[in-house]
């Protein structure tokens, strides 16, 4: 799955895809290296992000699904509901939700869903979260919502433990750890490091800096994680760099 977020603030390529013809282009140019499935999002949920009027989002992605769905599967990345149903009328036909709390309107659209994990909202959600114990809490919490979905009719669901959203540093390497206890859930698993704040501060670590290290230079930890959640049977890899994650998903086949 690749991303393309066509917001001005997003972590990572904000303002990059806000024009139509650049998100076209990119669409075209992750069609190319070998995806999946785009994954089209209009507000940022970054750690800190201010909520966009669902309005202002559906004017974001709305141009971009009705441009790019004719040639390649896409997915709206979004929490609210009057979105959701407007890019599937214009050509989504995944809802990728961060919030977990639109199965059953992928269940009355005939779409596929994505519920993700998210402690609180992107405002608050890196404010001190705290858990018990984050694998088994995480696990059961989306266990609950993919059983949910399946029972009001939804087919094709995936579980995204999602990393960064409300967690520590160490919450993400324990589910990370631990991303085997979701596989076999027997639900498909999806997963986003791509670029992510974590990697950024095990790259630090690794080379012995205090700062984390840029998001443009987040590849090796990216493509790194990619390949053990693959080898560990993880089901769809949402990624910003498509063409490194294609091979390393394609040695990783080879190697099977």
């Amino acid at each position: 799955m690749g991303v393309l977020n066509v917001t001005p603030d997003s972590f990572s390529d904000g303002g990059r895809f806000d024009v139509l013809q650049r998100a076209v282009d990119q669409a075209k140019a992750m069609v190319a290296e070998g995806v999946d499935i785009v994954d089209v999002g209009g507000e940022s949920t970054r750690p800190g992000a201010t909520e966009v009027p669902s309005a202002i989002e559906i004017d974001r992605v709305l141009p971009v699904i009705e441009a790019i769905s004719p040639f390649c599967r896409v997915a709206v990345d979004t929490r609210h509901e009057a979105v959701a149903r407007a890019a599937v009328a214009a050509g989504a036909s995944i809802i990728n939700d961060v919030s977990a709390s639109l199965g059953e309107l992928a269940a009355e659209l005939g779409v596929g869903w994505i519920a993700m994990h998210m402690k609180g909202g992107p405002q608050t959600m890196q404010h001190n979260p705290a858990y018990d114990d984050v694998v088994s809490e995480v696990r059961d919490y989306l266990l609950t919502r993919a059983e949910s979905a399946r029972s009001a009719g939804v087919d094709q669901i995936w579980i995204d433990p999602g990393f960064g959203f409300g967690k520590t540093l160490e919450h993400n390497v324990k589910i990370l750890a631990n991303i085997d206890r979701f596989v076999d859930t027997g639900w498909p698993v999806a997963v986003g490091l791509s670029r992510k704040g974590m990697l950024g501060q095990l790259l630090a670590r690794s080379d012995g800096a205090d700062a984390s290290v840029p998001v443009d230079d987040r590849l090796v930890g990216s493509v790194t994680t990619a390949t053990y959640a693959m080898l560990a049977g993880v089901d769809l890899i949402r990624v910003h760099d498509v063409k490194a994650a294609k091979q390393a998903a394609t040695v990783v086949a080879g190697a099977g």
